[in-house]
């Protein structure tokens, strides 16, 4: 387990550096962005003044988050309809997350990619008004603790799982060109009244033509935890839409543990990294146990998000399946899937 924690540490290690170096070198200035805008008037999103979102988040007085890139306060349109604004700190932020929201979100429409409504790009006030999701972050269902603990049963687990991998296949497949999200976590998934999964947040996400095998990367981008090896390091081979696969596969884990995969607060040192633990359950053909599961049928589902995800994590992109085939096995028997291979660095290399 020494060697999977220390890979975790140089991934997050890494990120932070590239992060810190590179990280404020494309600001783009006021001109750059009206350009932009300019190129994609066709876009449905509408375009608000500064004043506009004043009146529609009451000042912005009820925050409901706070993210890398700004705050998101809850709104209404003129018509009534509730909105989240997300209001981007001019420090923190750059043209750069503005455009990428625009867009990819502004052309995409998806029941499981959250729907931009419009924007605010005025000086250096920016802003992005989304539908409202009334039931948060996921990250926030599952990541319960003894005094909240998640109330949604595998079922509904095992849904939004389902509908998280049809997003990203369709940003991948479904397109005129391939979206690669490279941010795929619980922070970023949203979920409304129904608790059907909407992907959010496109401030990293790159196009690429879908017979572009290999994405170039100026610098690591994406969240420790889920970001893919090969984007911090390319002996793990080359970036690609595997990349996000491998954060879908890191989401999943959690989703079974309600859990961080990393957590050094577990009552056994061998539950540290969850992945590693939870492979070589599966792996020994041993109950999943850790109050995972409760029910035969519930181990079913458990089992079935376990196999898939850490098929998803497997250290060398080419051994990951594709997310047509991860939706496919999601939605098929149990039974049917094979065991995946270890996909952790083993201790003695």
């Amino acid at each position: 387990i020494m060697a999977t924690i220390v890979l975790s540490a140089i991934l997050a290690v890494s990120f932070y550096y590239w992060d810190h170096k590179y990280g404020g070198h494309w600001e783009l200035d006021q001109n750059e962005v009206e350009n932009f805008l300019s190129n994609y008037q066709s876009l449905n999103p509408n375009r608000y003044s500064y004043s506009d979102l004043k009146k529609m988040t009451n000042h912005f007085r009820e925050k409901l988050g706070e993210g890398g890139f700004g705050s998101v306060y809850r709104g209404r349109l003129p018509n009534g309809l509730p909105v989240a604004v997300k209001a981007l700190e001019t420090s923190k932020s750059n043209g750069d997350e503005f455009i990428n929201e625009v867009a990819t979100i502004g052309r995409v429409h998806h029941v499981n990619v959250v729907r931009l409504l419009g924007f605010c790009a005025e000086r250096f006030k920016r802003a992005l008004v989304y539908e409202f999701m009334p039931n948060g972050s996921l990250e926030k269902i599952i990541f319960s603790s003894e005094s909240k603990p998640c109330e949604l049963g595998w079922g509904k687990l095992h849904e939004i799982a389902v509908g998280i991998a049809r997003g990203i296949e369709y940003l991948h497949q479904g397109c005129d060109q391939r979206i690669l999200h490279f941010d795929i976590k619980p922070h970023n998934i949203l979920l409304d009244h129904k608790f059907t999964p909407k992907i959010s947040d496109f401030g990293l996400a790159k196009f690429c033509s879908k017979d572009q095998s290999i994405v170039s990367m100026a610098a690591a981008r994406g969240t420790a935890g889920y970001i893919a090896p090969e984007v911090v390091s390319r002996n793990f081979g080359n970036v690609s839409y595997k990349s996000d696969v491998y954060s879908f596969g890191m989401l999943l884990l959690e989703m079974v543990g309600k859990r961080k995969n990393v957590d050094v607060n577990v009552e056994h040192t061998s539950q540290v990294y969850f992945p590693e633990w939870i492979y070589n359950r599966v792996n020994m053909q041993h109950e999943l146990g850790a109050g995972v599961v409760v029910m035969e049928e519930e181990d079913e589902i458990a089992r079935k998000l376990v196999v898939v995800a850490l098929w998803c994590i497997q250290l060398k992109p080419a051994d990951r399946p594709n997310m047509k085939k991860v939706v496919q096995m999601l939605e098929g028997a149990t039974e049917m899937l094979e065991t995946p291979p270890n996909p952790f660095v083993s201790s003695t290399t």
